[in-house]
């Protein structure tokens, strides 16, 4: 059976990207930006409130209940090569 991949780390890098650390030792930067829309994801388009992130249940979570299965953001590009 294979194991379901986690965050276990995240850092805030800039606009609305992540630095974040899996489970299985993988280490990406994310940019949520694609995600930013409809009524529970809308709120993060704000910077400082898209900053209000906490991990649990092994993924990114925001006070309103926002949140993006771990999978998907082990599967997400990582735009560490894009970055400016």
């Amino acid at each position: 059976m294979t194991e379901l991949v986690v965050v276990t780390h995240a850092s805030y890098v800039s606009g609305h990207r992540l630095r974040l650390r899996f489970s299985d030792g993988a280490e990406k930067l994310v940019d949520f930006s694609r995600w930013l829309s409809g009524r529970v994801f809308g709120p993060l388009r704000d910077v400082e409130y898209f900053k209000g992130f906490f991990l649990s249940g092994g993924t990114v979570c925001w006070p309103n209940g926002a949140d993006v299965a771990p999978e998907t953001l082990r599967q997400a590009d990582d735009q560490s090569e894009t970055a400016a």
